[in-house]
């Protein structure tokens, strides 16, 4: 039976529901978490697989780090390229990438809610008692829509059906079964969001159809190029008519849907906004005017101790990553040009090293990335849309700003974002058809790779801030970096012994339960890990060393 005012050690592995393999330990004391340690089990080598590959070339090799962020690392190792050659795509190339990318970003951030963290918060089974009528009439409220009784009781049906069934499948081993203080929604406001969990399904699969109109297939984009986009096809009235229907349905469940649960949320896990907390923040720009390559619509910055009174202008000078606590080869902390990754496993220890991921700094301070660091750029500038959608989710708890530093915060910030970045799309598909319908437009331009160059590839994906950093020698690749979100988020210490930024944001979490650590679980999932992104190696000698067998 499980222990109240537990003190001992509570240990996650696997994470599930992430992407990748994650531990998480934690040392608890009196039902709280006193400090915390993050390991990436996972080793792989990219980087090595491009030395000396054509740099073109590269962006099919690393978007197959994950089955998730594919087209991202795409993008930003094209964009890397381009930057070390200083060319500039076409502006309806720009469009089109920017189509891309906005509909990968949203998908991903509706698969992260339902699919990955929804069940942090949501008891499929107490849904079961509810008055299919009465979560209807809640569901209208709060997505601020009519929504009719008949889909619930459909729901609800589906529902008794499958737990009659035994078949329980995913939710065999659920935190809630059998109770668990941490589980606070009503029957009605479960079915709510059981429902929606369903619809999201069909929802994500239609948006990954919308990105294929231009990337020509998904997961993994083929059209976008070293040059610009190669989609020709798409530029018909009848793609655009296609993506248009996709994205419209998307939207509105986005807009009222997703914004409704994240006010349930806000109502029932108050608790959520008291821990989970980080003290920096920083992001790349990203989404820039098509014509002008200027007024990124996401705009870099840091934010130093939760300060949103004070935007620092970012240096990406300033980037290292540190290898003290990571199996890798002893040395110096590096700027991501200069990287050196030789593997060494010694075995997991929390006083010397405990994960394939190395740890980035920036000024050698641990950054949290993310729509929580985009989201809190954005307030502390005063940015219109976002300003008055953090503080009417702000306002239903009756929460103060500070609150958004937290894991329910970090995630009514991917709310946010979402809306945003999904009422934005329609400009830039506007945009597109105009110069699709004036006639030939041009989409990609012819280029020369020089025989030495470096260059660096930034973007704001849905995890964070993504880098890619490449350095080319008699016409290929010598050297390789890709510094992902999940390295800046779920990182171990560095040579300072400073926290990563999930390891400081889960001291002060409450365990109701050592036995089922929900809340633990809550913080680590708010930041949707991603550890098949997280670790990479690179050999720039061209040598191969061996390393222990895990």
């Amino acid at each position: 039976m499980a222990q109240k005012n537990y003190t001992g050690p509570v240990t996650i592995d696997p994470v599930t529901r992430i992407e990748g393999h994650l531990k998480i330990r934690a040392d608890v004391r009196d039902g709280v978490v006193e400090k915390a340690f993050s390991s990436t089990q996972l080793f792989r080598g990219l980087e090595m697989i491009v030395r000396g590959r054509p740099p073109q070339d590269v962006h099919n090799y690393v978007q197959r780090a994950c089955g998730v962020c594919t087209t991202t690392h795409s993008l930003v190792s094209i964009r890397a390229v381009e930057n070390a050659i200083g060319f500039t795509p076409p502006p309806a190339a720009q469009l089109v990438r920017h189509l891309i990318l906005s509909s990968l970003i949203v998908h991903d951030h509706l698969v992260h809610f339902y699919h990955l963290h929804g069940l942090d918060f949501i008891d499929m089974a107490d849904a079961l008692k509810a008055d299919p009528a009465a979560a209807a009439k809640l569901a209208s409220e709060v997505a601020e829509r009519e929504i009719s009784p008949g889909d619930y009781y459909i729901a609800h049906g589906r529902l008794k059906k499958f737990v009659a069934s035994g078949q329980l499948g995913w939710l065999t081993n659920a935190y809630f079964l059998g109770g668990h203080p941490a589980y606070r929604l009503s029957p009605e406001e479960n079915l709510v969001m059981s429902v929606n969990y369903l619809t999201a399904l069909r929802i994500q699969l239609k948006l990954a159809r919308a990105m294929a109109v231009f990337s020509g297939k998904n997961p993994h984009s083929q059209t976008m190029q070293v040059g610009g986009v190669t989609c020709y096809e798409s530029l018909r009235p009848e793609r655009f008519a296609e993506f248009r229907e996709l994205y419209g349905e998307c939207r509105a469940f986005i807009n009222h849907e997703f914004k409704g649960d994240l006010t349930l949320l806000a109502r029932r896990y108050p608790e959520a906004t008291r821990y989970g907390t980080v003290s920096n923040y920083f992001a790349f720009d990203d989404f820039h005017d098509p014509v002008s390559g200027k007024d990124p619509f996401f705009r870099s910055g840091v934010l130093w101790n939760r300060d949103l009174k004070r935007v620092e202008a970012l240096d990406t000078e300033a980037i290292q990553e540190h290898v003290a606590h990571s199996w890798y080869a002893p040395g110096p902390p590096r700027h991501p040009f200069d990287g050196i990754t030789a593997p060494e496993y010694t075995g997991y220890d929390e006083a010397d090293r405990y994960s394939w991921s190395k740890a980035p700094r920036y000024k050698n301070e641990p950054m949290e990335c993310g729509p929580l660091a985009r989201r809190l750029l954005a307030y502390a500038r005063g940015e219109k849309e976002t300003v008055e959608r953090l503080n009417a989710w702000l306002a239903i708890g009756k929460f103060k700003p500070a609150a958004l530093c937290s894991t329910l915060g970090r995630t009514a910030c991917r709310m946010v974002e979402s809306v945003i970045l999904v009422n934005r799309m329609q400009g830039w598909l506007d945009g597109l058809e105009a110069r699709a319908k004036a006639g030939p437009v041009e989409i990609y331009k012819e280029w020369k790779m020089p025989d030495k160059a470096r260059g660096v590839g930034f973007c704001c994906v849905t995890r964070g801030a993504l880098s890619h950093w490449i350095r080319i020698d008699r016409g290929t690749t010598a050297n390789y970096q890709m510094v992902v979100p999940s390295t800046w988020n779920l990182g171990p210490r560095c040579a300072a012994g400073k926290a990563s930024p999930v390891e400081e944001s889960l001291v002060g979490t409450p365990v109701a339960d050592p036995e089922r650590p929900v809340e633990i679980l809550r913080t680590v999932h708010s930041f949707d890990p991603c550890i098949a992104c997280s670790v990479h190696v690179v050999q720039p000698d061209g040598e191969v060393r061996a390393f222990k067998a895990l």
